[in-house]
């Protein structure tokens, strides 16, 4: 159960990166659209009652370069690669974009949640390490949502846990099918796949809310993917 205080802001959180955990990845993309928490207690509904995005919401998203190379895998499900970002001139993960991430935070009514499907797994692991190699830092009362055991729990006690078991009947992808009955758009973008978590958390918005409430894990109990060997290095 954590001691967190309510999260006043949801930041719907998404990485694409150079590949897996066993590689070492780094960030080439990371998107992040925040939400108040009154959009999501009375979500906006379409005329078959479907949920929309809300009206009120911010967005960031920006595209950079990485020292190390792409596998092979990692570029073909990004569309990404070290020769595109080069060329568009995109820098890497520095202080910039750690400046930028902090600012649009900082916009934010807080405390902010961050919300990112299968992110203990690797979203906040690999942001951890890119920021802590820059010695950057979020706010102290930043706490952290994972939909994908939060998801999973919730069917388990309604007794729907039989219904899609494993973790393939719970990718975002199977979820936004499960939900909307239709294909999500722009899957494997950072902001595609943003735009489809958001969209399948109000699908269940209440209960994910209360699940934030009671089990969010504080920001500070994150730990690294791995320990970079050039860092830290910039003041927070």
């Amino acid at each position: 159960m954590s001691e967190a205080p309510r999260a006043e802001t949801f930041v719907f959180l998404d990485l694409e990166a150079t590949g897996l955990p066993s590689v070492d990845p780094e960030v080439a993309e990371i998107s992040l659209f925040a939400v108040h928490r009154s959009s999501l207690e009375n979500p906006e509904r379409d005329e078959a009652g479907v949920p929309v995005l809300p009206r009120v919401l911010d967005k960031l998203t920006l595209c950079m370069s990485p020292e190390r190379p792409f596998t092979a895998k990692a570029s073909e499900i990004t569309g990404l690669s070290s020769e595109a970002l080069a060329r568009c001139r995109k820098a890497g993960f520095d202080g910039a974009v750690a400046r930028t991430l902090q600012a649009f935070l900082s916009r934010q009514e807080g405390p902010v949640c961050l919300v990112a499907h299968n992110g203990f797994d690797y979203d906040f692991p690999l942001l951890r390490t890119e920021l802590w190699r820059l010695g950057a830092h979020l706010p102290q009362d930043t706490v952290c949502l994972d939909t994908l055991p939060a998801l999973r729990g919730l069917d388990r006690a309604h007794g729907h846990g039989t219904r899609a078991q494993g973790r393939k009947g719970y990718s975002l992808g199977s979820l936004f099918r499960r939900y909307f009955r239709a294909e999500p758009s722009a899957a494997h973008s950072a902001e595609g796949d943003v735009h489809s978590l958001l969209m399948v958390f109000l699908h269940r918005a209440a209960e994910l809310l209360v699940w934030a409430d009671e089990q969010a894990l504080s920001w500070a109990q994150v730990e690294p993917m791995y320990v970079p060997h050039d860092g830290p290095g910039l003041e927070a």
